[in-house]
């Protein structure tokens, strides 16, 4: 191993949909974390691990922090705020802007707690002028001392070769926690089950509030074939009627789009079966939420 090794644990923290899943999924080079314009998508503790000559950085990547209205919500928050002081550093993602409103403050207040280096990452630049971006960092640089700011386009991947090296000036001199193969600790059914939860979000869109889940009945491999029965969970009946559609017709289009991103996943043909079923009020069950996949693991 080469000698000043670097690795370590970073976080990545920001309101919903700043692009934190897009960006981790960038720098991995394989789609792990599900992507949606909608609030509290990613279901738990993602661990990517992005591995070069200097070091190896684990990406642990949380729900964005906001205010919790029920069990579901509570759990997304106390897993993103425990998680700021479990790591070596914490990266804000945040969208280019001069206004920092009541959420940004909430966040600024979670990180005042911590002693870990905070980044700050103006993402979407490519989507305002360049020259503005300096108003953005300058507004930012006033409201929290920062290790650093990099401003970069999760979409395009502009600048993330320099978020990287920034990353890893922070991080302490240690071991390979991983193999370099590796790209992430979930296992194959949890990424599954989320490919299919997102193409379920994106194909729905405003049509049902964003609290499904999606369980993997099984998942089973025959004549390089892999056969997977899946369940969308939904708490109400009519919910269940739109995600069907029409002589199923909605439940055909997400179960088409998710096929294709599972088959270039396992690099084989995939034959998904998907059911619905309505479960009320699971997100205010512990319960069901554990049983539907929301964990809390120890590292």
């Amino acid at each position: 191993m080469k000698e000043n090794y670097k690795s370590g644990f970073v976080t990545l923290i920001g309101r919903p949909n700043v692009g934190k899943s897009t960006l981790m999924n960038y720098l991995i080079g394989q789609k792990i974390a599900i992507t949606s314009n909608k609030p509290q998508t990613t279901r738990n503790r993602i661990q990517t691990v992005l591995t070069t000559e200097e070091g190896q950085i684990v990406f642990v990547d949380t729900p964005g922090i906001h205010k919790a209205k029920n069990k579901l919500g509570e759990y997304m928050v106390n897993v993103a705020e425990r998680t700021l002081n479990e790591v070596d550093v914490v990266l804000w993602l945040v969208e280019p802007s001069t206004f920092i409103g009541a959420g940004e403050q909430h966040i600024i207040e979670q990180l005042g707690r911590v002693k870990t280096p905070v980044i700050l990452v103006i993402n979407k630049t490519d989507m305002v002028k360049k020259e503005e971006v300096l108003t953005f960092i300058d507004a930012y640089q006033k409201a929290y001392d920062f290790a650093a700011i990099v401003p970069v386009s999760a979409r395009n991947g502009d600048n993330t070769d320099e978020l990287v090296k920034v990353i890893m000036q922070y991080l302490p001199c240690g071991p390979q926690f991983y193999d370099e193969d590796t790209i992430t600790d979930q296992p194959e059914r949890q990424i599954v089950a989320e490919l299919i939860r997102e193409k379920a979000l994106h194909c729905l869109q405003d049509e049902i509030p964003h609290g499904i889940a999606v369980a993997i009945d099984s998942m089973k491999m025959e004549k390089r074939v892999m056969h997977i029965d899946a369940t969308i969970i939904c708490e109400r009946d009519s919910h269940k009627g739109i995600i069907i559609g029409k002589q199923g017709s909605m439940l055909k289009k997400i179960g088409s789009t998710a096929r294709y991103e599972i088959e270039r996943l396992l690099d084989c043909k995939v034959n998904l079966k998907l059911w619905v079923k309505v479960q009320k009020n699971w997100r205010d069950s512990d319960f069901l939420m554990k049983n539907f996949g929301y964990r809390e693991e120890e590292r």
